[in-house]
């Protein structure tokens, strides 16, 4: 259908008159005339690159979209076909090798047909090629005009070529009818116009286009940057947050909500980055604070900086915030663990050193209260503690606390780390008491020495806090210091008690030693000396006498001999079923006879009968020893008790004395073999001070064990041995 007075919504009318006559736009061949050089190479060549790129991306989907939007250059068509007075007209610009139809009028094919042409053979192939007007009046009397492109009764054409403000042609403005006519220099004058027209408007996007495209560039650079920027106009007012500060800060509109500077005082909005730099400053790497969620810190440097205007007024300004807490906490950890080292090298004991320990981790952490709990017997107790100034110092802890109860006691039972969230919710670890202290979160760390778990740390918050494994990790370092010097301080003690013992050791078997050689050297030089008659009187008890020092000695050397073969595993231990009732109560018969007429009386409650799986003469060895101890250390007019029973699956014998109890700190000594304690004195019979500490050996040997009880009526050796064989 022709439209011969184009008006309003043309441009979209069915037949097919219109489409042969909107194949009048087709261009001839790819372009080769310009108005400017477009040389493989030239500058002009890579703009024109530049906008068909702008060109196909705009496209997009929607074909009548582009650098010209459809409505301005359906109007410039519509404009065009009423300046000439004809049904159609249209504009195309040139994308790759084919023309793209961005305006039209009039045509009354569907969208599809007519949008895309080829460049071969088509007049505005022609008009890109020439770069120049194209004016036909008649198609059939025209050679420019290909074969096979217009009606049977001809038609004519009025297109000029479309520039970009550089001069190279990219598109057509074309006018054209379907039947011959004469074109009027007016209406030449108005295509050419429109032609114009069209390349101000081309100008006009691309520019747009230009702009936007640097737009995006940089807000793609802006947002992947790791600093936080924010920039404003003349006014103040935020025109641009990135996205590295909205994470940061928010939007940006309240910019001073909660900051402090490097000294804590809270930053108004007059002194931030921003006004201050509209006010002329430049900042570099100033230090900011922001509390956030939790109470919690974060640090961050600030730089800020006038934006000028090309007559060097500010027209606005931009700040830079780079977030450097995790730097600043890397550091302070390092000066945490530094300030734990110092305190441990400086500490005699981990009881000293637990305070100032804990008051680097509450000072670091930024947390309120700390507790060190160390393990013993079989509960786990607070050895040191720290709050932080300003913080109450009542708060509650336990005197102990049971395997598995509270929180450090279950820490001591899962031997793991424990972060517990919030203290104050039902079922927590910690007690009621201090959740009511305002406390909050709570990390418990296990303390481990080369033995096992040897106590826990503790710290709290007076906020919720999100677990972290950077302060997980920094704890658990901490405890490994502590766990650390617990073990080498263990190792010290332990060679100055194995030198102080050894040399101790050394002077008691010296004398031990040098008492029985003494006698035989002295008893010995008087035989030699002697004559007949005294030979014949005095002779036989002075004899006894080197035979009684003789055994001595050398019981003193097997004792020796024996502690070391069972320390090495060399002593064959040979347990068989036997009488120890029988072994006991033969050792208290010799004992008596041995110290008959001495002020010592030894009471045995004995069962006829017991039998249990050992060595008959090692075990006999053993209470000879632990009965003649016990003689020797009670007074004149004590009572020693020799006590055998069984008692479930073992059996217990039980020596004791009359002197006074052994302190609590030299019962384990005195199974060193390197001790003897100072409340012994010589009396009847002798001693090496090997007793309890070869008895110990030989009780082990047989799965048993031993140990020193006592008060104030005197000490007992308790020995329990099993009834049945492992």
């Amino acid at each position: 259908m022709r439209r011969d007075d184009p008006g309003d919504g043309a441009g979209r009318s069915q037949g097919a008159p219109a489409a042969e006559a909107a194949a009048f736009a087709r261009p001839a061949e790819p372009y080769g005339g310009t108005a400017v050089d477009e040389r493989p190479g030239s500058p002009a060549a890579a703009r024109a690159g530049i906008f068909r790129e702008a060109l196909a991306e705009a496209a997009g989907p929607i074909l009548h979209r582009g650098v010209l939007t459809s409505g301005s250059a359906d109007q410039l068509a519509a404009l065009v076909a009423r300046a000439a007075q004809v049904p159609s007209a249209c504009i195309q610009f040139v994308e790759g090798s084919r023309l793209r139809l961005y305006g039209s009028w009039g045509i009354s094919a569907d969208w599809e047909v007519v949008a895309e042409t080829g460049l071969d053979n088509s007049l505005g192939g022609l008009v890109i090629r020439t770069g120049g007007a194209l004016i036909i009046s008649d198609a059939q009397a025209d050679d420019r005009v290909p074969d096979g492109i217009l009606r049977s009764d001809g038609g004519a054409y009025l297109g000029y070529p479309v520039h970009d403000r550089f001069g190279l042609v990219l598109g057509v403005c074309c006018a054209y009818d379907h039947q011959p006519r004469e074109w009027t220099p007016e209406q030449i004058t108005a295509v050419a116009e429109a032609a114009e027209v069209a390349t101000l408007l081309i100008g006009e996007q691309l520019a747009r286009y230009e702009l936007e495209q640097q737009h995006r560039f940089l807000d793609a650079v802006l947002d992947s940057l790791h600093d936080g920027v924010t920039a404003c106009d003349a006014s103040g007012r935020i025109v641009f947050v990135n996205e590295r500060m909205r994470r940061l800060w928010g939007d940006g509109t309240d910019l001073a909500s909660g900051l402090t500077d490097a000294t804590g005082s809270p930053l108004t909005r007059d002194d931030l980055g921003l006004n201050r730099a509209l006010r002329g400053e430049r900042i570099r790497d100033e230090p900011v604070a922001l509390e956030g969620r939790g109470r919690r810190t974060r640090h961050f440097l600030m730089d800020a900086q006038p934006i000028h205007g090309l007559n060097g007024r500010v027209i606005g300004a931009v700040q830079a915030v780079q977030d450097v807490t995790r730097q600043r906490r890397a550091e302070r950890f390092r000066s945490c663990e530094l300030a734990v080292t110092t305190a441990l090298a400086e500490a005699p004991c981990i009881e000293a050193a637990g305070p100032r320990v804990l008051e680097a981790v509450v000072a670091t952490l930024d947390w309120v209260h700390a507790e060190l709990w160390t393990v013993d017997e079989g509960a786990i107790r607070p050895a040191a503690r720290w709050s932080a100034p300003g913080w109450p110092a009542d708060i509650v802890v336990p005197e102990f606390l049971p395997y598995g109860q509270g929180l450090a006691g279950r820490a001591w039972q899962v031997d793991k780390p424990l972060w517990i969230r919030d203290v104050g919710r039902p079922q927590s670890l910690i007690s009621p008491a201090m959740a009511a202290a305002g406390l909050h979160t709570a990390l418990a760390i296990p303390v481990h020495d080369g033995s096992g778990t040897i106590g826990v740390l503790t710290v709290f918050a007076d906020a919720v806090e999100d677990p972290e494994e950077e302060l997980v990790a920094l704890m658990s370092g901490i405890a490994a210091h502590l766990g650390q010097f617990v073990e080498r301080r263990r190792v010290e003690d332990l060679q100055r008690q194995l030198t102080r013992s050894k040399n101790e050791y050394l002077a008691l078997i010296g004398h031990e030693l040098r008492t029985p050689l003494t006698s035989i050297s002295a008893y010995t030089e008087l035989l030699r000396e002697a004559d007949e008659e005294t030979l014949v009187r005095d002779g036989p008890r002075l004899i006894a006498v080197i035979e009684r020092n003789t055994n001595q000695l050398r019981e003193i050397i097997n004792e020796l001999l024996e502690l070391s073969a069972l320390d090495a595993g060399h002593a064959d231990v040979r347990r068989t079923p036997m009488d120890l009732a029988e072994v006991v109560r033969d050792v208290v018969d010799r004992t008596r006879v041995a110290i008959d007429g001495a002020p010592v009386v030894i009471d045995a409650d004995l069962p006829g009968e017991l039998i249990v799986p050992g060595d008959r003469d090692r075990l006999r060895h053993i209470v000879e020893n632990l009965l003649g101890s016990a003689v020797r250390y009670s007074p004149d007019g004590g009572h020693v008790g020799v006590t055998l029973r069984s008692t479930g699956r073992a059996a217990e014998l039980a020596v004791s004395d009359a002197a006074g109890d052994v302190p609590r700190i030299e019962r384990e000594q005195m199974f060193t073999g390197l001790y003897r304690t100072a409340r012994g004195h010589d009396r009847t019979l002798p001693g090496s001070g090997l007793g309890l500490t070869l008895s110990r050996a030989v009780v082990e040997k047989h799965h048993g064990s031993i140990e020193l009880t006592g008060g104030d009526a005197g000490t007992t050796v308790l020995i329990r041995l099993p009834l049945e064989a492992r």
